[in-house]
């Protein structure tokens, strides 16, 4: 008789429900969140937790009272299971295949950029429209669009509607900003910006999502910098006002980015070529907005 291997004996005598368990648990970050996932009871999760450990022999999370985080054996058990549970949520896309069908899912989620491409960069999830600072091992990227950033007021702010404003006028104001408005980030071209006019020393509000910076603006929070051609609508409308600088503005790349490794399921490899076409067939002249 054949002597069985150590992996192909974890893979024969393997609970693969264990895997599911564990998956939770890393993606919600506690036993409570685990169960609330699997509409199962906290014991049970703590308890397939042990027996996943014991079966491999290490342990996969480190918990504690307000402590709970993967070790590094975890993380590695992570990445694959993520592999396995692609792959068991593919099976259906491949069989669909055979009669030439198109079929899968393509979920989206809105995040920050850094944790867009963290995700893309980890192979849990296909492509991801982001800025980027710098590309992580194993994904390409294909610049999107180019877009400029203005600086803005709301109708509250005591600068709106004045046309009469210089560059000093903005020195020591208050501002509010994205969380990635900041040195060596994705969007440093507009911090040089906000540093040269001394704009910013006391940031009242910030986030990672665009539209809760241009609801802070608004409201009159702060000064903030957001994308010329998606605020337009806003200035036209009177809920913004634009200040200066108005022209040399900072400009900030869009990525498309996705990870040639993973396997996509059929949907998402052809919202992937579709969206590689469009970038082939239209000069990259016409995807810059908001410049001179």
């Amino acid at each position: 008789m054949a002597r069985i291997s150590a992996p192909e004996r974890l893979a024969r005598d393997l609970d693969w429900n264990l895997l599911r368990v564990f998956l939770a648990l890393a993606e919600a970050g506690s036993v409570t969140g685990a169960a609330e996932r699997l509409s199962l009871k906290q014991p049970s999760v703590s308890a397939a937790l042990k027996r996943l450990e014991a079966r491999v022999q290490i342990r996969l999370i480190d918990r504690a009272r307000g402590h709970f985080a993967l070790t590094a054996a975890g993380e590695r058990m992570l990445a694959e299971a993520l592999e396995v549970r692609a792959a068991i949520l593919r099976l259906a896309d491949r069989m669909a295949q055979v009669e030439g069908q198109v079929t899968g899912h393509v979920t989206i989620e809105v995040m920050a950029s850094r944790d867009a491409l963290a995700t893309v960069a980890a192979r849990r999830a296909s492509l991801a429209l982001c800025l980027m600072s710098a590309l992580p091992p194993g994904v390409k990227a294909a610049p999107f669009y180019r877009e400029s950033f203005g600086l803005f007021c709301g109708r509250p702010h005591p600068l709106y509607g004045r046309r009469d404003l210089a560059e000093a006028d903005l020195s020591g104001l208050p501002a509010v900003s994205f969380q990635t408005d900041r040195e060596g980030d994705v969007l440093e071209t507009v911090t040089a910006l906000r540093r040269r006019l001394g704009l910013g020393d006391r940031v009242t509000g910030s986030s990672a999502n665009l539209e809760e910076v241009r609801r802070l603006i608004e409201l009159g929070i702060g000064v903030g910098p957001l994308p010329l051609h998606v605020v337009a609508a806003d200035v036209e409308a009177g809920r913004l006002w634009q200040l200066p600088p108005y022209t040399d503005l900072p400009t900030v790349d869009v990525f498309l980015c996705h990870a040639p490794a993973l396997r996509m399921n059929p949907a998402e490899a052809a919202l992937l070529a579709r969206l590689q076409e469009a970038l082939a067939r239209t000069p990259f002249a016409d995807r810059t907005y908001g410049t001179a």
